[in-house]
């Protein structure tokens, strides 16, 4: 396991490789900061990073080069220069999208639309008015998708993209759901309960899909990662050095390193490592993510 720099990320979240540019991109949420770590230098690679005007909370890379960006007014396209501050250009707000919340966890289908959904952000709240969208340069963004989230996470497909993953992270939930999914129309259907961690450690936090098939789950408040089978059968754990791992992706050149953000428990057992991102080796391959079709 290999730590990325010094980072402490105030909330360190959506970590993504983009196989194009050969680099890792993730986000600090309260920070108002985009990462980026050339892929070469495994974590010793340049590092750069960009500010925001507000709270970024999750981004994709688009075919046409930047970012898309789920933030706290709404969807955003995002130009990543030779400043320091993030160009950003309004793309959508979703009609719900009120004060006291921000878009979460978001990533693109393998077609290369944009998912995205919404939460309140004071969590002791427990407001169950979250809701999960998709956004396409031809349809714009769409009606809600789903309702009623605390806390909406999770979001990843299947290797053929007929499966979609779904979590609500809130300790009222812990839930991660399946959908079935139509690749052509953007559509899932039959939803159905794929792991209750109320059975298992932690919170359902980010995911990532790896070659097989397998769902890795971020069990945030856990310090550990845990893999499901396509089948939803627990698989294996990975433990990690920080008590609040928030999301993984794979990539680097062979797609076989896991990288992983984190957000800090405020434990001084967790100083050291709270808010630290890493590399790791997990003994299996991930999938290259589709760029955002603009």
């Amino acid at each position: 396991m290999e730590r990325v720099s010094g980072i402490q990320c105030k909330v360190g979240e959506s970590p993504v490789w983009d196989a194009h540019s050969a680099a890792w991109y993730w986000v600090d949420i309260a920070g108002k900061r985009v990462w980026r770590l050339d892929g070469e230098g495994g974590g010793r690679g340049a590092l750069r990073s960009w500010t925001t005007s507000e709270m970024v909370a999750c981004i994709a890379p688009k075919e046409s080069g930047g970012l898309i960006a789920g933030m706290e007014t709404g969807l955003f396209s995002l130009a990543l220069g030779e400043g320091g501050q993030a160009g950003e250009t309004w793309l959508a707000r979703p009609a719900s999208l009120g004060e006291g919340m921000r878009f979460n966890d978001g990533r693109t289908d393998r077609q290369g639309r944009f998912w995205s959904g919404t939460m309140f952000m004071d969590m002791s709240a427990a407001r169950a008015i979250g809701e999960l969208y998709s956004y396409s340069a031809e349809q714009g963004l769409s009606a809600p998708v789903v309702s009623g989230l605390v806390t909406q996470n999770g979001l990843a497909w299947s290797p053929d993209g007929r499966t979609m993953y779904l979590s609500d992270s809130h300790p009222s939930s812990r839930l991660i759901w399946a959908f079935d999914y139509d690749t052509a129309t953007g559509v899932p259907s039959n939803r159905r309960v794929f792991a209750d961690l109320n059975q298992h450690v932690g919170r359902p936090d980010g995911a990532a899909v790896d070659a097989e098939g397998g769902y890795w789950t971020c069990a945030n408040d856990a310090g550990c990662l845990l893999r499901f089978t396509p089948d939803g059968k627990f698989d294996r754990r990975v433990d990690v050095p920080f008590a609040k791992p928030s999301m993984c992706a794979f990539g680097g050149a062979d797609m076989a390193t896991l990288l992983v953000t984190s957000i800090p428990s405020g434990k001084p057992e967790d100083a050291e490592w709270g808010g630290a991102v890493v590399l790791l080796r997990p003994g299996i391959k991930g999938l290259v993510e589709t760029r955002f079709k603009a």
